[in-house]
Protein backbone atom coordinates (compact mmCIF):
# COMPACT_ATOMS: atom_id res chain seq x y z
CA UNK A 1 0.00 0.00 0.00
CA UNK A 2 1.10 3.69 -0.87
CA UNK A 3 1.67 5.76 2.30
CA UNK A 4 0.20 9.09 2.01
CA UNK A 5 4.02 10.61 2.15
CA UNK A 6 4.73 8.63 -1.08
CA UNK A 7 2.09 9.67 -2.47
CA UNK A 8 2.42 13.40 -1.62
CA UNK A 9 6.17 13.38 -2.99
CA UNK A 10 4.74 11.57 -6.25
CA UNK A 11 2.39 14.35 -6.99
CA UNK A 12 5.23 16.90 -6.39
CA UNK A 13 7.52 15.54 -8.47
CA UNK A 14 4.95 15.79 -11.55
CA UNK A 15 4.12 19.18 -10.72
CA UNK A 16 8.22 19.64 -10.13
CA UNK A 17 8.50 17.83 -14.15
CA UNK A 18 5.51 19.72 -15.99
CA UNK A 19 7.39 23.06 -14.34
CA UNK A 20 11.07 22.22 -15.95
CA UNK A 21 9.43 21.50 -19.16
CA UNK A 22 7.37 24.68 -19.11
CA UNK A 23 10.63 26.46 -18.87
CA UNK A 24 12.66 24.58 -21.20
CA UNK A 25 9.99 24.56 -23.50
CA UNK A 26 9.26 28.83 -23.08
CA UNK A 27 13.14 29.13 -23.73
CA UNK A 28 12.89 27.07 -26.98
CA UNK A 29 9.65 28.69 -28.01
CA UNK A 30 11.16 32.32 -27.62
CA UNK A 31 14.20 31.77 -29.15
CA UNK A 32 12.67 30.22 -32.12
CA UNK A 33 10.09 33.27 -32.03
CA UNK A 34 12.46 36.11 -32.16
CA UNK A 35 14.87 34.31 -34.58
CA UNK A 36 11.71 34.15 -37.22
CA UNK A 37 11.31 37.97 -36.02
CA UNK A 38 14.12 38.97 -36.98
CA UNK A 39 14.04 37.21 -40.27
CA UNK A 40 11.04 38.71 -40.94
CA UNK A 41 12.32 42.40 -40.62
CA UNK A 42 15.28 41.40 -41.93
CA UNK A 43 12.83 40.24 -45.40
CA UNK A 44 10.58 43.58 -44.72
CA UNK A 45 13.64 45.98 -44.26
CA UNK A 46 14.48 44.63 -48.01
CA UNK A 47 11.34 44.83 -49.43
CA UNK A 48 11.17 48.35 -48.32
CA UNK A 49 14.56 49.20 -49.97
CA UNK A 50 13.42 47.69 -52.74
CA UNK A 51 10.49 49.49 -53.09
CA UNK A 52 12.23 52.82 -52.63
CA UNK A 53 14.92 51.97 -55.42
CA UNK A 54 11.40 51.30 -57.72
CA UNK A 55 10.29 54.65 -56.57
CA UNK A 56 13.95 56.39 -57.26
CA UNK A 57 13.61 54.92 -60.67
CA UNK A 58 10.18 56.36 -61.57
CA UNK A 59 10.79 59.55 -60.00
CA UNK A 60 13.87 60.06 -62.59
CA UNK A 61 12.46 58.66 -65.21
CA UNK A 62 9.27 61.27 -64.89
CA UNK A 63 12.04 63.64 -64.50
CA UNK A 64 13.39 62.91 -67.96
CA UNK A 65 9.60 63.08 -69.63
CA UNK A 66 9.25 66.43 -67.72
CA UNK A 67 12.70 67.67 -69.08
CA UNK A 68 11.41 66.41 -72.71
CA UNK A 69 8.43 67.75 -72.95
CA UNK A 70 9.91 71.01 -71.61
CA UNK A 71 12.17 70.81 -74.51
CA UNK A 72 9.72 69.88 -77.05
CA UNK A 73 6.62 71.90 -75.44
CA UNK A 74 7.27 75.20 -76.92
CA UNK A 75 7.18 73.12 -80.64
CA UNK A 76 3.82 71.38 -79.59
CA UNK A 77 1.79 74.61 -79.11
CA UNK A 78 3.29 76.61 -81.06
CA UNK A 79 0.57 79.03 -83.41
CA UNK A 80 -2.32 76.96 -81.49
CA UNK A 81 -3.40 80.56 -79.83
CA UNK A 82 -1.93 82.76 -82.22
CA UNK A 83 -3.58 86.16 -81.87
CA UNK A 84 -5.65 84.78 -79.10
CA UNK A 85 -5.83 86.47 -75.59
CA UNK A 86 -6.22 84.70 -71.76
CA UNK A 87 -6.86 85.97 -68.87
CA UNK A 88 -5.70 83.44 -65.55
CA UNK A 89 -7.36 83.28 -62.36
CA UNK A 90 -5.76 81.49 -59.54
CA UNK A 91 -7.48 80.07 -56.50
CA UNK A 92 -5.35 80.62 -53.11
CA UNK A 93 -3.44 76.72 -53.27
CA UNK A 94 -2.23 77.50 -56.62
CA UNK A 95 1.93 76.85 -57.09
CA UNK A 96 3.60 79.78 -58.23
CA UNK A 97 5.67 77.81 -60.49
CA UNK A 98 2.52 76.12 -62.36
CA UNK A 99 1.35 79.67 -62.67
CA UNK A 100 4.78 80.53 -64.57
CA UNK A 101 4.85 77.15 -66.54
CA UNK A 102 1.47 78.10 -67.94
CA UNK A 103 1.85 81.49 -68.57
CA UNK A 104 5.72 80.75 -70.31
CA UNK A 105 3.43 77.63 -72.70
CA UNK A 106 0.76 80.60 -74.13
CA UNK A 107 3.09 82.79 -74.53
CA UNK A 108 4.79 80.27 -76.67
CA UNK A 109 1.89 79.35 -78.31
CA UNK A 110 1.26 82.76 -79.53
CA UNK A 111 -1.53 84.13 -77.18
CA UNK A 112 -1.14 86.56 -74.43
CA UNK A 113 -1.85 87.35 -71.56
CA UNK A 114 -3.86 89.79 -70.84
CA UNK A 115 -4.22 89.86 -66.72
CA UNK A 116 -4.05 87.50 -63.71
CA UNK A 117 -6.44 87.68 -60.75
CA UNK A 118 -5.51 85.84 -57.86
CA UNK A 119 -8.76 84.46 -55.83
CA UNK A 120 -8.59 84.87 -51.65
CA UNK A 121 -8.77 83.03 -48.91
CA UNK A 122 -12.25 84.84 -48.26
CA UNK A 123 -13.68 84.09 -51.68
CA UNK A 124 -13.66 80.81 -51.66
CA UNK A 125 -15.11 80.60 -48.15
CA UNK A 126 -18.04 79.13 -47.17
CA UNK A 127 -18.90 81.71 -44.34
CA UNK A 128 -18.29 84.94 -46.64
CA UNK A 129 -20.88 83.62 -49.16
CA UNK A 130 -23.65 86.26 -48.38
CA UNK A 131 -21.27 89.22 -48.47
CA UNK A 132 -19.82 88.03 -51.13
CA UNK A 133 -23.14 87.88 -53.26
CA UNK A 134 -24.06 91.57 -51.84
CA UNK A 135 -20.53 92.72 -53.22
CA UNK A 136 -21.19 91.44 -56.63
CA UNK A 137 -25.13 92.26 -56.94
CA UNK A 138 -23.22 96.05 -55.87
CA UNK A 139 -21.28 96.08 -58.80
CA UNK A 140 -22.86 94.70 -61.88
CA UNK A 141 -22.26 96.36 -65.19
CA UNK A 142 -25.29 97.97 -67.01
CA UNK A 143 -26.60 95.92 -69.86
CA UNK A 144 -25.63 92.58 -67.82
CA UNK A 145 -27.86 90.32 -66.68
CA UNK A 146 -26.74 87.63 -64.42
CA UNK A 147 -28.20 84.56 -64.60
CA UNK A 148 -30.89 83.32 -62.99
CA UNK A 149 -29.40 80.35 -62.17
CA UNK A 150 -26.25 81.42 -60.38
CA UNK A 151 -26.86 81.89 -56.74
CA UNK A 152 -24.73 80.54 -54.92
CA UNK A 153 -21.12 82.50 -54.23
CA UNK A 154 -18.96 80.61 -56.60
CA UNK A 155 -21.12 80.82 -59.74
CA UNK A 156 -22.16 84.25 -58.84
CA UNK A 157 -18.98 85.73 -58.82
CA UNK A 158 -17.94 83.65 -62.12
CA UNK A 159 -20.82 84.60 -63.68
CA UNK A 160 -19.81 88.90 -62.75
CA UNK A 161 -16.21 88.26 -63.89
CA UNK A 162 -16.96 86.72 -66.79
CA UNK A 163 -18.92 89.40 -68.02
CA UNK A 164 -16.28 91.98 -67.13
CA UNK A 165 -12.73 90.10 -67.56
CA UNK A 166 -14.02 87.78 -70.92
CA UNK A 167 -15.03 89.02 -74.29
CA UNK A 168 -18.09 88.07 -75.92
CA UNK A 169 -17.91 84.14 -77.34
CA UNK A 170 -19.34 85.29 -80.16
CA UNK A 171 -18.56 88.60 -80.89
CA UNK A 172 -15.15 89.20 -79.46
CA UNK A 173 -16.53 92.57 -77.86
CA UNK A 174 -16.35 93.67 -74.70
CA UNK A 175 -18.95 93.01 -72.62
CA UNK A 176 -18.82 96.20 -70.28
CA UNK A 177 -16.76 99.11 -70.45
CA UNK A 178 -13.28 99.69 -68.83
CA UNK A 179 -14.98 101.78 -66.12
CA UNK A 180 -16.92 98.72 -65.09
CA UNK A 181 -14.32 96.54 -65.38
CA UNK A 182 -12.48 98.10 -62.79
CA UNK A 183 -15.16 99.12 -60.75
CA UNK A 184 -15.66 95.09 -60.45
CA UNK A 185 -12.39 94.42 -59.71
CA UNK A 186 -11.72 97.28 -57.57
CA UNK A 187 -14.60 97.01 -55.44
CA UNK A 188 -13.61 92.82 -55.18
CA UNK A 189 -10.11 93.55 -53.94
CA UNK A 190 -11.17 96.25 -51.36
CA UNK A 191 -13.24 93.81 -49.89
CA UNK A 192 -10.74 91.05 -49.70
CA UNK A 193 -11.90 88.66 -52.42
CA UNK A 194 -9.52 88.98 -55.07
CA UNK A 195 -5.86 90.65 -55.89
CA UNK A 196 -4.26 91.97 -58.85
CA UNK A 197 -1.49 93.87 -59.99
CA UNK A 198 -1.38 96.05 -62.39
CA UNK A 199 -3.72 96.84 -65.45
CA UNK A 200 -6.44 93.52 -66.49
CA UNK A 201 -7.67 93.56 -69.63
CA UNK A 202 -10.34 91.41 -71.44
CA UNK A 203 -9.78 88.55 -72.95
CA UNK A 204 -11.30 85.85 -75.38
CA UNK A 205 -10.22 82.91 -72.76
CA UNK A 206 -10.00 81.97 -69.19
CA UNK A 207 -7.88 80.03 -67.50
CA UNK A 208 -8.67 79.02 -63.65
CA UNK A 209 -5.49 77.71 -62.11
CA UNK A 210 -5.54 75.79 -58.58
CA UNK A 211 -3.52 73.38 -56.25
CA UNK A 212 -4.01 70.07 -54.65
CA UNK A 213 -7.02 71.39 -52.83
CA UNK A 214 -5.23 70.09 -49.28
CA UNK A 215 -6.61 73.16 -47.57
CA UNK A 216 -10.34 72.12 -47.44
CA UNK A 217 -10.71 71.67 -43.79
CA UNK A 218 -12.88 72.86 -41.22
CA UNK A 219 -11.62 76.76 -42.04
CA UNK A 220 -13.60 76.15 -45.58
CA UNK A 221 -16.46 74.75 -44.65
CA UNK A 222 -15.01 71.97 -46.98
CA UNK A 223 -16.87 73.68 -49.62
CA UNK A 224 -13.53 75.16 -51.55
CA UNK A 225 -13.07 72.80 -54.50
CA UNK A 226 -17.22 73.31 -55.41
CA UNK A 227 -17.03 77.11 -55.18
CA UNK A 228 -13.69 77.65 -57.50
CA UNK A 229 -15.59 74.61 -59.99
CA UNK A 230 -18.58 76.80 -60.51
CA UNK A 231 -16.85 79.89 -60.74
CA UNK A 232 -15.02 78.45 -63.48
CA UNK A 233 -18.00 76.78 -64.87
CA UNK A 234 -19.46 80.39 -64.84
CA UNK A 235 -16.51 81.90 -66.38
CA UNK A 236 -17.04 79.20 -69.17
CA UNK A 237 -20.37 80.68 -69.90
CA UNK A 238 -19.16 84.02 -70.66
CA UNK A 239 -16.49 83.64 -73.02
CA UNK A 240 -14.86 81.91 -76.06
CA UNK A 241 -13.89 78.84 -73.65
CA UNK A 242 -12.33 77.75 -69.92
CA UNK A 243 -9.61 75.67 -68.43
CA UNK A 244 -9.83 74.54 -64.95
CA UNK A 245 -6.23 72.72 -64.55
CA UNK A 246 -4.98 71.55 -61.17
CA UNK A 247 -2.75 69.38 -59.25
CA UNK A 248 -3.62 65.42 -58.76
CA UNK A 249 -5.26 66.57 -55.77
CA UNK A 250 -7.56 68.42 -57.38
CA UNK A 251 -9.06 65.59 -58.66
CA UNK A 252 -9.78 63.64 -55.64
CA UNK A 253 -12.91 63.77 -53.36
CA UNK A 254 -14.35 67.16 -53.21
CA UNK A 255 -11.72 69.15 -55.26
CA UNK A 256 -12.37 71.53 -57.73
CA UNK A 257 -11.25 69.36 -60.85
CA UNK A 258 -13.23 66.19 -59.31
CA UNK A 259 -16.66 68.56 -58.46
CA UNK A 260 -16.74 69.73 -62.43
CA UNK A 261 -16.03 65.70 -63.33
CA UNK A 262 -19.27 64.33 -61.05
CA UNK A 263 -21.35 67.18 -62.65
CA UNK A 264 -22.47 66.41 -66.04
CA UNK A 265 -24.01 70.14 -66.98
CA UNK A 266 -20.23 71.40 -65.90
CA UNK A 267 -18.27 68.82 -67.65
CA UNK A 268 -20.12 69.69 -70.93
CA UNK A 269 -18.62 72.52 -71.80
CA UNK A 270 -15.56 72.83 -69.01
CA UNK A 271 -12.24 71.47 -69.70
CA UNK A 272 -10.57 69.94 -66.64
CA UNK A 273 -6.90 69.15 -66.60
CA UNK A 274 -5.49 67.33 -63.12
CA UNK A 275 -1.90 67.34 -63.80
CA UNK A 276 -0.97 70.66 -63.94
CA UNK A 277 2.39 70.27 -61.80
CA UNK A 278 3.82 68.37 -65.37
CA UNK A 279 4.82 69.79 -68.14
CA UNK A 280 2.84 67.97 -70.36
CA UNK A 281 -0.55 69.07 -68.20
CA UNK A 282 0.88 72.84 -69.06
CA UNK A 283 1.35 71.70 -72.66
CA UNK A 284 -2.23 70.03 -72.43
CA UNK A 285 -3.44 73.83 -71.19
CA UNK A 286 -2.60 75.20 -74.34
CA UNK A 287 -4.17 72.89 -76.51
CA UNK A 288 -7.15 72.86 -74.08
CA UNK A 289 -7.77 76.20 -75.09
CA UNK A 290 -7.53 75.82 -78.52
CA UNK A 291 -9.88 72.77 -78.44
CA UNK A 292 -12.42 75.22 -75.81
CA UNK A 293 -12.42 77.61 -79.25
CA UNK A 294 -13.13 75.22 -81.94
CA UNK A 295 -16.79 74.29 -79.54
CA UNK A 296 -15.15 71.35 -77.62
CA UNK A 297 -14.16 70.23 -74.30
CA UNK A 298 -12.39 67.29 -72.13
CA UNK A 299 -11.12 65.74 -69.36
CA UNK A 300 -6.87 65.05 -69.51
CA UNK A 301 -4.50 64.12 -66.85
CA UNK A 302 -3.98 61.06 -64.87
CA UNK A 303 -6.50 61.21 -62.14
CA UNK A 304 -9.87 59.82 -61.45
CA UNK A 305 -12.23 60.99 -64.40
CA UNK A 306 -10.01 61.47 -66.93
CA UNK A 307 -10.41 60.76 -70.27
CA UNK A 308 -7.24 61.05 -71.80
CA UNK A 309 -3.47 61.80 -71.05
CA UNK A 310 -4.13 65.52 -73.20
CA UNK A 311 -6.11 66.67 -76.31
CA UNK A 312 -6.15 64.53 -79.32
CA UNK A 313 -4.68 61.13 -77.77
CA UNK A 314 -6.92 58.51 -77.37
CA UNK A 315 -9.37 57.87 -74.39
CA UNK A 316 -8.28 55.87 -71.90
Amino acid sequence: MISMRQHAISIAAIFLALAIGVVLGSGMLSSGLLSGLRDDKADLQNEIENLNDQKNGLAEQLNSADGFDAAVGGRVVRDSLAGRTVVIVTAPDTDPGDLDGVTRLITASGGAVTGRVSLTESFVDASGGDRLRTVVNNVIPAGITLKTGAVDQGSLAGDLLGSVLLLNGTTSEPQSTPDELNLALDTLRSAGFIAYDGAVKPAQLAVVLTGDNKADDATTSGNRGAVVARFAGALDGRGAGTVLAGRPGSADGNGPVAVVRADAALSAGLTTIDNVDRESGKITTSLALQEQLNGGAGRYGTGPGAAAITVGAPTS
